[in-house]
């Protein structure tokens, strides 16, 4: 019911059964399960259209599952009201243009709407700053949001997610417009933030390699819309899982523990 109280002893996030579809002819995800249970980066990969970004809508609540439930410290997603949940969860989607008209620090402030009171407080126009320089564009504060690059816009919506000081942050394809440099940092800094402040974060990436040095967990979405795998990057990133789910062949080798994936040809 509407009010009730989280339980910080139970998982910070449950997705039990979840399914969804257009109609009933039109399925997107199905049995859709897995619990984050403790603080870390966990990825979501798999090939286009198996329903990563429906998957966290759902969780988020933008859209409602056709079957299953989603919980978030033991609370259903849909008995939160949207300004409440904003505080506990986060979301970055793939990406936006609906900041045109404003500066860079407008845009951001809009993530700090969960926590604001009736007027801009000097504590939320110095959280807005901190992300901005976490993102390396406090330099950007007072440019207009259309004068930036895709890549410079991506970390905007990044700093937008970061200002909410959410438990758990999903992000949609955080570094897809981001050059080499910046998609290291970007994932380097939230893994980092994971194991500093105890958030979590979720995010989809289509970089395996990325998710497998910095992530862990990684949950592999393959057709039609199920999970297929989820583990360390070590458990599930495997020659036969890339053959499985990508129709790909490949060598994976070791990088310093960590699994390298090392594309052949399609097949």
């Amino acid at each position: 019911m509407a009010g009730e109280e989280l339980d910080f002893r139970k998982p910070i996030l449950e997705v039990r059964d979840l399914a969804f579809g257009y109609n009933p002819e039109r399925t997107v995800i199905q049995d859709i399960s897995f619990t984050l249970d403790k603080p870390g980066f966990t990825c979501i990969v798999g090939p286009n259209g198996v329903g990563k970004s429906t998957l966290i809508k759902c969780i988020n609540g933008i859209i409602r599952p056709t079957r299953g439930e989603v919980k978030v410290y033991g609370r259903d997603v849909s008995t939160f009201k949207l300004k409440e949940l904003a505080k506990i969860v986060g979301y970055v989607p793939v990406m936006t243009g609906s900041y045109n008209v404003m500066t860079v620090l407008d845009a951001v402030m809009i993530g700090r709407y969960s926590r604001q009171k009736w007027r801009t407080r000097p504590e939320d126009i110095m959280v807005a700053h901190k992300a901005l320089e976490a993102m390396e564009i406090d330099d950007l504060a007072m440019r207009n949001f259309n004068e930036l690059s895709a890549g410079q816009h991506q970390k905007v919506s990044l700093s937008r997610g970061l200002v909410q000081e959410p438990k758990l942050l999903l992000l949609d394809e955080p570094t897809s417009n981001l050059d080499i440099r910046h998609q290291v940092y970007v994932s380097a800094f939230l893994k980092r933030l994971c194991d500093k402040t105890g958030m979590s974060v979720l995010m989809i990436s289509h970089d395996l390699n990325l998710a497998a040095k910095f992530a862990d967990r990684i949950i592999v979405m393959g057709p039609p819309g199920t999970i297929h795998s989820i583990g360390t990057p070590q458990e599930v990133f495997t020659e036969q899982t890339i053959r499985d789910v990508y129709n790909v062949r490949c060598k994976v080798i070791d990088d310093e523990g960590k699994p390298h994936i090392v594309l052949e040809y399609v097949i």
